[in-house]
């Protein structure tokens, strides 16, 4: 499930944490990096339990509406396409994932001004007419209308957003990730593919002989980074002058350190590869100078390390 930018990212926030504490020990961090990992897998489940919770909101409206005293006719005979999908039906009746959602202690009932506010708003889009005016109805067809769903209502949505906050504080910015994930599940249900509890990394997901584990890489990343720090903070701060020093950011310097730390501990990863990831993360969690900064430095230190032994890598253009 997570790829390695993800757990660059995730290696990250953990460094950047101890960094600032200044009191955890290797240990911990590992442990808070395990934790984060499984979080985002988390926060996967969390959100495509919200298909039945949503469903059920269009019930209630629907029964609401034909409870009245003096109901239209379109009220009496409501177009049910969308109640009754096909999908919500799959998930509540398979096992696996009704037994692990329970097991997390997740419920979406106490959200349900929230579910009515994301009903409204998916009954207001053109998808949606659509699809309940096509005629006949299907899983795969009940699975494609979800991942607009998916894909439209939730990503800038700051209700969910506190919500999330409010559930883990590990959940930060792993809501995209997830709910791409949530979606490929859609796809698989679609073609009749039973679900199942996606793997952890994508490492264990992929079927290539001999790729690396990615959680030894998480791990091992974490470790050199860690255990390097003073040493690579220190190179840093060497490489700039005392004006530069009291300026660097703590979010760049950590990419930095840990750009170094991946270069020392990784000789099959290309020096370019390490830069430019560093860089991207560097859009999201520094400055709006971090990417030219982190670039320059990275790159800098790099063939420093490379002079003077300390990155050796194994094979042709990996330098």
């Amino acid at each position: 499930m997570l790829n390695r930018r993800i757990l660059r990212i995730k290696v990250f926030k953990v460094l950047y944490s101890t960094m600032m504490s200044g009191n955890v020990s290797l240990t911990e961090a590992e442990s808070d990096l395990d934790a984060s990992c499984e979080a985002t897998r988390d926060l996967y489940l969390f959100m495509l339990g919200i298909v039945s919770p949503l469903t059920n909101i269009a019930k209630e409206k629907i029964e609401a509406a034909r409870g009245k005293f003096n109901p239209t006719e379109q009220e009496r005979n409501p177009n049910m396409k969308f109640a009754d999908n096909a999908l919500a039906v799959l998930l509540d009746s398979d096992p696996d994932f009704t037994r692990i959602f329970k097991k997390k202690k997740f419920s979406w009932e106490q959200y349900d001004l929230f579910l009515k506010k994301i009903y409204a708003s998916v009954c207001s889009r053109e998808y949606y007419a659509d699809y309940m005016a096509a005629p006949g109805s299907s899983l795969e067809e009940d699975c494609r209308l979800f991942i607009k769903i998916f894909e439209n209502e939730f990503a800038e949505s700051e209700d969910l957003e506190k919500i999330l906050e409010d559930m883990s504080i590990l959940w930060n910015d792993d809501l995209a990730y997830s709910l791409t994930f949530v979606c490929r599940t859609l796809e698989g249900l679609a073609k009749g593919e039973r679900w199942s509890l996606p793997a952890l990394y994508l490492s264990d997901m992929s079927k290539k002989a001999g790729m690396e584990d990615d959680r030894l890489f998480a791990r091992k990343l974490l470790r050199s980074a860690y255990t390097g720090c003073q040493k690579y903070s220190a190179m840093v701060s060497e490489s700039v002058s005392n004006w530069d020093r009291e300026r660097i950011v703590s979010t760049d310097m950590a990419l930095i350190v840990q750009g170094m730390a991946e270069a020392a501990a990784f000789p099959t990863i290309p020096v370019k590869v390490t830069i430019n990831e560093y860089v991207e993360i560097s859009k999201f969690y520094g400055t709006p100078k971090s990417r030219i900064f982190v670039n320059g430095l990275l790159d800098r230190l790099i063939q420093k390390m490379s002079n003077d032994g300390l990155v050796q890598k194994t094979g042709k253009g990996l330098l």
